[in-house]
């Protein structure tokens, strides 16, 4: 065995090598991904920002005209009647994310746009309203005393007002 040469060993082993330029070309890729979703968040958020502006605007001129209306109908003897208080409902939804990825393309893209599209029935309110399809709530527990007469009545149908949250519990 004298005769014959020693193979030589490389310093590193192939495999190892393989490993290490894989694994830098897997941070690079995942890094550019990052850095992609950190700019189109930084986008979104703009976006977001200028949306709720938009709505603030809106929403104040709304009351400013119902304040408006009142004063006109005073100045000519009359009496305005204010709108009836409306349904709240509260949904858990942690992250914009969700509503973005599944109402994007109809253009709502935060929760300020989903409330919007609900509460004045735009454009892409069918939209919205089948997002939150799933939220919906199954009937009472304890079930329906009386469902054909009123609830002034005694019975189930009908305006509740301020027993609407206790309702809403029994639905949950």
């Amino acid at each position: 065995m004298e005769g014959a040469e020693e193979k030589k060993v490389p310093a590193r082993p192939e495999t190892l090598k393989k490993k290490q330029r894989n694994f830098t070309k897997l941070k690079i890729k995942h890094l550019r991904k990052k850095f992609a979703q950190k700019m189109l968040q930084k986008t979104r958020r703009k976006l977001i920002y200028e949306n709720a502006k938009h709505y603030h605007k809106e929403y104040r001129q709304m009351y400013r005209s119902e304040i408006r209306m009142a004063i006109m109908a005073r100045k000519a003897g009359n009496f305005c009647v204010p709108a009836e208080p409306k349904l709240a409902f509260v949904i858990r939804i942690r992250d914009n994310a969700l509503i973005a990825r599944s109402l994007g393309n109809s253009g709502i893209i935060c929760m300020e746009d989903l409330i919007h599209a609900v509460c004045t029935v735009g454009k892409c309110f069918k939209e919205a309203n089948d997002f939150l399809w799933p939220f919906k709530l199954s009937s009472p527990r304890g079930g329906m005393k009386k469902k054909s007469t009123h609830f002034v009545e005694g019975g189930d149908a009908g305006n509740r007002e301020d027993q609407i949250n206790r309702f809403t519990r029994r639905m949950n």
